[in-house]
């Protein structure tokens, strides 16, 4: 579903992904808080449009200001266990991994995505970016489904 939000104006290009982290402390008192903080926290957006004719705002957050745009749930890249790992099952990371050197720690710890929730897989990409696991796990990359709000 399409929501109509408040963004930088650096992020607002169609094709951008962020994850909403919710209100910051230099929101209080801002007159565009309802346009601007009405996005689900720890969920990944992804802008499909740009409204136009949108006017640029001013924002103590986002120092180029905001901009008016069209946002929808984004699916998220993961790596979880292989084992029962085929588009249409469900499944759940494996884990936290400290090894952030990995080529695979983004998709390990995904953004956008909880240790203890089930995720349905909608596409399945096969082996993930790194060669060894340095925690031994056998894990697939996967696209989860994008949150339906």
């Amino acid at each position: 579903m399409t929501k109509v939000t408040l963004i930088g104006d650096r992020l607002a290009e169609s094709g951008t992904q962020f994850v909403y982290q919710g209100a910051s402390s230099a929101c209080e008192g801002c007159p565009y808080r309802k346009q601007c903080l009405n996005l689900e926290e720890g969920v990944r957006y992804e802008v499909v449009g740009r409204r136009e004719n949108a006017q640029l705002l001013d924002c103590a957050v986002h120092d180029t200001g905001v901009r008016a745009v069209e946002v929808e749930p984004a699916p998220v890249v993961a790596n979880v266990p292989s084992k029962g790992a085929y588009a249409g099952s469900k499944a759940q990371l494996a884990g936290p991994c400290p090894h952030t050197e990995c080529p695979s720690h983004e998709f390990c710890v995904p953004d956008g995505a909880d240790f203890e929730t089930e995720y349905r897989i909608t596409e399945v990409h096969g082996d993930p970016p790194h060669d060894v696991c340095y925690l031994d796990r056998n894990l697939t990359q996967v696209e989860f489904a994008a949150r339906e709000e």
